[in-house]
């Protein structure tokens, strides 16, 4: 460790590595983005990302790093070497997009990973400082893309036609000039496979699962929180008992009650099944967030002469708003997304769940495009539903954390 802690020896080993990090993410990219051949070139890049960090060690710039990365990035792959190999006709754009990519890419964290480093030895924290930074530009990338790429594959597959599939099923690039025509698969799934009405049938399920579970949660969460009653200690640590056994277990034993009662196959078993798998999780959730309400404000409701109910209603409840945010955006993405139950219990294309409708279409019989779209569909409300009330998500989820 103390070989590695020196300006000379941690500046290319930084670099190097970094380099094929770089090259492989813009190699990907550049790939999925025009349809040519791109790769890395482990050797090119070690190489040019060893000769570089010595030179930004010694030039210490955020502006100079880049812009030499950028002119040796172009030169070397102009001469068909470098950190990317590219295939025949790759167009002189996509060089030079590359060369832009990998040398701004590469330059400017670097000069920020040797910044202030001292070409001689390093002391513990020069050294750990610039690993640091390292670990989470990497961290940053590999995570980036664990979630962008696939995402990335699945829409643009979705806005292709059979024949490009057919013709190359990794050219993830589209053809702009299609205009409107670049939706019709999703126009095909609307009409001709019955997605709106999974849509609709899927909303309608998992608003019905929040609001029941909610009428479930909030007094039983209020009872264990605030009411002292013989078993309150252990029914509050076995809420999430239930949480122990798979559901591939209890999948079974729920489809014969279900066959033998006439729940299966409809709408109202769903409605039913869905709010025992979110029940306990809101329960859960609910009763960390009401003990760290201040308990003098009910009793104060009390004195004034409301009944327990009313001071759920009147006091508690609005007091809780970010953790009643908080957990129906929870529970309305488990029911939104829940495949198991709906594939066992549903038959009747008219009574399928969006998750069901999707498991449909994987199909020999169904272009590959259309499987893509119907998921696309299916993950962009609760994306968008996500994003928007993501900060009341994170409120409810640390209020009552603490108390104070």
């Amino acid at each position: 460790m103390k070989v590695l802690r020196h300006g000379y020896v941690t500046a290319p080993v930084l670099g190097a590595l970094w380099m094929i990090i770089v090259a492989t993410t813009v190699s990907v990219a550049m790939s999925f983005a025009t349809g040519a051949a791109f790769r890395p070139s482990v050797i090119g890049a070690l190489l040019l990302g060893a000769l570089l960090g010595v030179a930004a060690l010694h030039l210490q710039s955020l502006r100079t790093t880049p812009a030499l990365g950028v002119v040796a990035t172009g030169v070397l792959l102009a001469m068909g070497v470098g950190p990317a190999v590219t295939g025949i006709g790759v167009s002189f754009l996509s060089l030079a997009l590359t060369a832009l990519a990998i040398g701004i890419g590469f330059g400017w964290p670097l000069a920020r990973f040797v910044q202030d480093m001292p070409t001689g030895h390093l002391t513990r924290h020069e050294f750990e400082g610039a690993l640091i930074q390292f670990l989470m530009a990497t961290g940053y990338i590999v995570f980036t893309a664990i979630v962008v790429i696939p995402f990335y594959v699945m829409v643009m597959t979705s806005l292709k036609n059979q024949a490009e599939l057919i013709q190359n099923p990794l050219d993830f690039s589209i053809d702009l000039s299609q205009g409107w025509g670049l939706f019709r698969s999703y126009i095909e799934l609307i009409r001709d496979f019955r997605f709106g009405e999974y849509l609709w049938t899927s909303f309608y399920i998992s608003v019905l699962t929040v609001l029941i579970t909610l009428a479930f949660a909030i007094p039983g969460a209020y009872a264990v929180a605030r009411l002292r009653f013989r078993g309150r200690a252990l029914f509050s640590r076995s809420i999430l008992l239930i949480y122990m056994v798979p559901m591939i277990v209890l999948a079974l034993p729920i489809y014969i009650a279900f066959s033998m009662t006439g729940l299966r196959n409809s709408i109202a078993g769903i409605v039913m099944i869905y709010p025992v798998t979110t029940i306990p999780v809101a329960l859960y959730m609910l009763q960390g967030y009401f003990r760290g309400l201040p308990a003098e404000i009910e009793e104060a409701g009390l004195m004034d002469g409301l009944t327990r109910l009313q001071v759920i209603w009147k006091i508690t409840m609005p007091l809780s708003l970010p953790a009643l945010a908080s957990v129906s955006l929870y529970v309305f993405m488990i029911a939104w997304n829940e495949f198991l139950l709906a594939f066992m219990l549903l038959d009747d294309p008219s009574k399928f769940t969006l998750t069901r409708g999707i498991a449909s279409l994987n199909s020999s019989e169904i272009p590959r495009q259309h499987l893509m779209a119907g998921s696309v569909i299916a993950t962009l409300p609760i994306m968008a539903i996500f994003l928007g009330l993501e900060r009341f998500m994170t409120k409810g989820l640390t209020a009552g954390s603490v108390k104070g």
